[in-house]
């Protein structure tokens, strides 16, 4: 089945109240992002989709596909199953190797054997695009750590996988290069729903829902102008990145000696290098 948008129609909130959104749309291809507190109900959001709930969750929300009701079965039949989700948390229980894995998934996907080596090699590549941890097909996955795992995953979802409709929360915490992976998986015309408290994702989304005591209260549009502060703050995630790496390699780093923001720089003293 080809999904090209995704519907949600509003319920209520903690209090019972009816969300003053009543119905938000989405298309493939389209970044948006969940925003709110802590508990504001953003998980349960979510959660709402990956069920297809039909007002029968907590929320009273109703999910449509192609603005009609989802087949039953997409419910119930793992194989009709069209959303994948990246939670928080994430680690491998299967004994076996990382390309062994990735190989069962393809042909479960009923992907051409003459083409497996291809599958895996591209998907390992694509995972350390995302991750600082290089990532080998020799490896077992139970070793993996929880960015590795979290990269893999992104990256098998973007090849291997067919899900159309991707729910990824809290992305900023997994250890990877978030941008990297958003990029990536909306550039594969997924559908793509992030729950964030990160400013770049947050602004990287063409709307952003805000989220309030279990309920929608609000969608902004992402603006020119937050579009423009969102590439400086792209810059600053990188410098941030950048030292990250320096440090997760035993080097020293003793001050940022030159920063300047407006011109996307950033002069470390250690070496004198310039990061743009």
């Amino acid at each position: 089945m080809i999904i090209t948008e995704l519907t949600i129609i509003g319920g209520v909130n903690k209090d019972g109240v009816a969300e003053p959104v009543s119905e938000i749309s989405v298309k493939n291809g389209e970044i948006i992002s969940i925003v709110g507190p802590t508990g504001s109900g953003k998980s349960t959001f979510i959660a709402d989709i990956e069920q297809l709930a039909q007002n029968d969750t907590p929320s009273g929300r109703r999910i449509l596909i192609n603005h009609a009701t989802p087949d039953p079965g997409m419910r119930r039949d793992p194989r009709m199953k069209c959303i994948a989700q990246l939670s928080q948390n994430m680690h491998f229980l299967a004994d076996m190797e990382v390309g062994e894995f990735l190989r069962m998934h393809a042909k479960s996907r009923g992907r051409n054997s003459e083409t497996l080596d291809y599958i895996v090699e591209r998907t390992i590549e694509l995972a350390n695009r995302l991750t600082g941890e290089p990532i080998c097909a020799d490896e077992p996955l139970t070793i993996l750590s929880g960015g590795q795992s979290r990269a893999l995953m992104t990256a098998d979802i973007a090849v291997i996988s067919d899900s159309p409709i991707v729910l990824i929360d809290e992305i900023e915490n997994a250890g990877i290069r978030k941008q990297e992976a958003l990029k990536l998986l909306a550039g594969e015309g997924k559908l793509v729903v992030v729950v964030t408290h990160d400013p770049v994702l947050a602004l990287m989304a063409k709307r952003r829902i805000v989220m309030q005591n279990g309920g929608v209260v609000g969608i902004i549009e992402t603006t020119k102008k937050e579009r423009s502060l969102c590439k400086s703050l792209v810059r600053m995630d990188n410098w941030m990145i950048a030292l990250r790496e320096t440090i997760r390699h035993g080097e020293l780093v003793e001050g940022v000696r030159h920063f300047e923001p407006e011109h996307g720089r950033m002069e470390l003293e250690r070496t004198g290098a310039v990061f743009a």
